[in-house]
Parts: C-alpha cells; sequence; structure tokens
C-alpha cells in the first residue's frame, strides 16, 4: 500500500515539476533533478521536504544527513549545507516536494491543540535538521495538496486546509519537537534562529559571541550548547560558511574582482580567503569564478 502510495506521488510530481521548482501553491515546491551534480553548498530554508525518488545527502558542519524514497527531512532554521542528489539520471530522476515552515501557523496549531494532544518536549534545543521516515497519513496528505495543482477551483480554499493537516502530522510525529519550538516564542530554537538571522545580516562585520548571545536572550555557555545543537558549528565557523556563500554568489557575476569580492564579505586577508575558498569548494575563488561563468544559470544554486 505505501509503495502504491509512492508511486502515486512520484506520478504527480513528475507531471508537475518545473525548472524553477515553483508551483502554483505558495510555499510548495517541487524538485526533479536528472543528474548528480558535485556537493554544493546552500541554504536550507525552514521547510519540510518528502523524498519521493532518489536519495540526497546533505553536509551540516560535522553531521551527515542522507534521505531517500519515502523519508522527510524538516530544516527549523535556515542553515547553510553542503548537499547533492546521489544517482540522479534522466532515466531515474530525483523527485522531491518541498513545503515552507511558517512559525505563525505552527503557533497557531499548538494553540488549538487539546489538553494532552501534545508530548512533553526537553528544554534543550534540538538540531536544526532532522530525518525521518514519511508515516501513510502524512504522504497520504502530500499526495492531496500536489494533486490540487490538477484543480485550479478548489485550490485557494483546500490548499492552506491541507497545508495545516501536513504541519499537524509532523508536529505530532516523531520530529514533532523540533517543528514545536518554532510555533513557542521562547524556546531555545527561537533565541539560536534570532542569533541564525542577526549573523546572516551582518556576515561581514566581526562580532563577539558574548553579544550575539546577549542579543539572543541567553548565557554565553547555553548560547554556545544550543547553536551547536542546532547548527552543528560554532557561531564564528557559521558566519565562515555564510560568507563563502555569498562571496561565490557575488563571484558569480563579478568575477575578474576577487580582491573586492574578499573585502565586501569581511576579509582582510586575500590569502586566507582564496585558502578558506578553495578548501570549501575545491578551487580558487579567480578559477571557480570562470567555471560559474559557464555554468547554466539554472544550476548554480
Amino acid at each position: 500500500m505505501a509503495g502504491m502510495r509512492l508511486d502515486e506521488l512520484r506520478a504527480l510530481l513528475d507531471r508537475h515539476a518545473r525548472p524553477d521548482w515553483t508551483t502554483a501553491i505558495d510555499g510548495v515546491h517541487i524538485s526533479k533533478i536528472d543528474r548528480s551534480e558535485p556537493p554544493e553548498l546552500s541554504m536550507t530554508g525552514m521547510v519540510l521536504a518528502v523524498i519521493a525518488q532518489g536519495t540526497k545527502r546533505l553536509a551540516l558542519g560535522d553531521r551527515i544527513y542522507e534521505y531517500g524514497a519515502g523519508q522527510y527531512l524538516v530544516a527549523s532554521v535556515d542553515l547553510p549545507v553542503t548537499g547533492q542528489f546521489l544517482q540522479a539520471n534522466p532515466e531515474h530522476p530525483a523527485l522531491g516536494v518541498g513545503l515552507t515552515l511558517e512559525p505563525s501557523v505552527v503557533a497557531e496549531l499548538l494553540l488549538q491543540a487539546g489538553p494532552g494532544d501534545l508530548p512533553r518536549d526537553g528544554g534543550g534545543a534540538a538540531s536544526g535538521i532532522v530525518v525521518s521516515d514519511t508515516p501513510a497519513e502524512l504522504i497520504d496528505a502530500v499526495i492531496r495538496l500536489v494533486r490540487l495543482l490538477d484543480e485550479p477551483r478548489d485550490r485557494a480554499v483546500l490548499a492552506p486546509l491541507v497545508k495545516r493537516e501536513i504541519l499537524w502530522r509532523v508536529i505530532t510525529g516523531e520530529q514533532g519537537a523540533t517543528v514545536r519550538q518554532l510555533g513557542l516564542a521562547d524556546s531555545s530554537l527561537s533565541h539560536v534562529s534570532r542569533a541564525v538571522r542577526w549573523i546572516r545580516e551582518h556576515y561581514a562585520q566581526p562580532f563577539k559571541v558574548e553579544d550575539v548571545a546577549k542579543l539572543s536572550g541567553m548565557s554565553v555557555s547555553a548560547f554556545y550548547r544550543n547553536f551547536h545543537a542546532v547548527t552543528a558549528m560554532s557561531p564564528i565557523q557559521f558566519q565562515k560558511q555564510i560568507r563563502l556563500q555569498e562571496a561565490r554568489l557575488l563571484l558569480a557575476t563579478h568575477p575578474g574582482d576577487v580582491t573586492g569580492v574578499s573585502h565586501r564579505v569581511g576579509y582582510d586577508n586575500l590569502s586566507q580567503f582564496s585558502r578558506e575558498y578553495r578548501r570549501q569548494f575545491g578551487l580558487p575563488p579567480s578559477q571557480d569564478a570562470t567555471r560559474l561563468r559557464h555554468t547554466p544559470a539554472s544550476l548554480v544554486p
């Protein structure tokens, strides 16, 4: 039965996939990857992703996540990851569907839950990325959501309802603790998310960890512990990942200005920038910029 449901989901995703991954339903994205590319650095977004065919591998700091057909991933924070689809080809493309997670909707569902409907959560922050097998009722709800792409008359009314059902299934499921923290204003995850957001917005400037901990409303020791639990990185390592990712995006449009790009993302030392860039992407900045210039825009992360 589960195999038949996955077959139906595969067929729907294959038919509705677009090159830009968008759909007519807000916050719903369909991916169809027909070749395995080298690992690429990208941001996860806050998302629930269900794989119907193929396998994806993600590296977050020192953690490796691998999930395939019939499994789902939750990213509760927008995190820099290195990812790739494995063994994808035109005859057997990787197929998946993603749903953007909205903390306000999670908070609404938590408020509507009755006494005893939700398990008790621990006090600490969970990992920002978790993977699980997709239960039958969650696959069924995802199928009904994607089917609405064929039903424009019903989409506006029913899509928000089915998205709420999907969120409820995840909130009450195996990885619910991670998603529930999204809707709690004073959770450890929300404190870390505040720090993540600040670092992303000010990635080019140096900072003291003590100051970011204070901004997050946590002691320094609790901040270090919870930040690493969520991101698998220290705050300084996280900043470096964001800097290198932004540098690569800038080099794609300014390939001849390696020095200028390194300064724009916060590096004072060009040799350090080149060394860390090469370690991250496998090529020196100038060579990688040349490669990016000859890469189709749809394949640049």
